[in-house]
């Protein structure tokens, strides 16, 4: 990992060496993208991999300024690369100064360990991507008219925060590619792991590509809030395993989200693209509301979120049989000391303490024995 203090320097270009030193050599490159805008053979270049391409004026009426809205188109994949850099930093700088920190203070296993690691990076960014994707929905009227997310589709044009965040969103978890190495993540968590960044990345670009960033950003705002919520209250049980009321929210809520994806996926798809005019395909307008093209996206949203419900199942049951199986361990050794045990009679016919005497004469004539 970039940014540490090593006491042994490995072979130059091995495997170990690019993992503890891939965040100075991204930074390398990042730097060398940067310098190309101080000359002016490279700057044209350079300039294509840091600032936001495709953008038009528009007039609205004589009374207001123009406004700068963007449209995307190839060159965006170079903005794409370039901000995957910065995604690299940005994690090696939050693994250096922030979680490894704190994992030498909890001591946690190997397994936890990772999961920490996960979890502390995955909070850090929903929560920035929470609080920037609702900053530019205030901007919307979508909690007084729905109707926004179809009405005057195809939406080719984006404002500048908008296709900033899309581009960022992509550059993010294409970025967690490639951390899956630089971390070393364990092979049984690889599958699990790249199960949900290639989701993401089909979806967001999906979104983007295909002028549905309204419904997009919409879908993504309170995904990531529950998605927030539970890596959060994950590093809280890493901490201390009695803090777990955070789970209980987060199921609520992930439910919640889960039906308000559904619903408003159907309605776009189902009920408002096809009563809009523009009706057809035509790439060079960028208008994609065709009957199959609506179908595809919306059994992809469908299967997604019914994948998703089918592990959060899996999990909640889980979680339940572990909690069975802990409070019948409770009981059976509870038990023992709860319910006292009574004393058998001893051989020497001993009961209770109390010696019984095997002399079956009658008081009176014990008495006359003694005198």
């Amino acid at each position: 990992m970039g940014f540490r203090k090593k006491n042994k320097s490995p072979p130059v270009l091995s495997h170990e060496f690019v993992i503890q030193n891939h965040a100075d050599m991204v930074s390398c490159l990042a730097m060398i993208i940067l310098l190309g805008l101080m000359f002016e053979v490279t700057a044209k270049f350079a300039i294509m991999f840091i600032t936001v391409q495709y953008n038009v004026t528009q007039v609205l009426d004589e009374k207001h300024d123009p406004v700068n809205l963007y449209q995307y188109g190839p060159k965006d994949v170079a903005t794409v690369f370039f901000y995957l850099l910065i995604a690299v930093i940005l994690h090696a700088l939050i693994q250096e100064y922030i979680l490894d920190k704190m994992n030498r203070r909890l001591h946690l296993s190997k397994t936890k360990h990772s999961k920490f690691n996960e979890s502390g990076q995955l909070a850090a960014f929903y929560l920035f991507s929470f609080i920037w994707g609702c900053s530019i929905l205030t901007a919307e009227d979508f909690a007084t008219n729905p109707t926004f997310l179809w009405e005057g589709y195809p939406h080719t044009h984006m404002v500048f925060q908008v296709k900033f965040f899309y581009i960022c969103q992509i550059a993010y978890w294409l970025h967690a590619l490639p951390e899956l190495y630089f971390q070393k993540v364990r092979k049984e968590d690889i599958p699990r792991q790249l199960y949900y960044i290639c989701l993401y990345v089909v979806h967001i670009t999906g979104a983007y590509v295909l002028n549905l960033h309204r419904l997009g950003l919409v879908l993504l705002v309170p995904h990531y809030l529950v998605e927030l919520l539970f890596h959060a209250s994950r590093l809280f049980y890493f901490s201390d395993e009695n803090k777990q009321k955070g789970f209980t929210l987060w199921a609520l809520l992930f439910v919640i989200a889960r039906l308000l994806t559904l619903t408003l996926s159907v309605l776009t798809f189902g009920f408002g693209l096809p009563r809009t005019e523009n009706q057809g395909f035509s790439l060079a307008e960028g208008n994609f509301n065709v009957l199959t093209i609506r179908m595809t996206c919306l059994a992809a949203i469908c299967l997604t979120q019914a994948w998703m419900m089918w592990k959060f199942i899996n999990f909640q049951l889980k979680k339940w049989r572990e909690h069975s199986q802990n409070q019948a361990s409770k009981k059976k050794t509870v038990s023992p000391k709860s319910k006292p045990h009574k004393r058998e009679p001893t051989r020497g016919g001993a009961a209770n303490g109390v010696v019984k005497s095997e002399d079956k004469t009658s008081p009176r004539a014990r008495k006359a024995k003694a005198s």
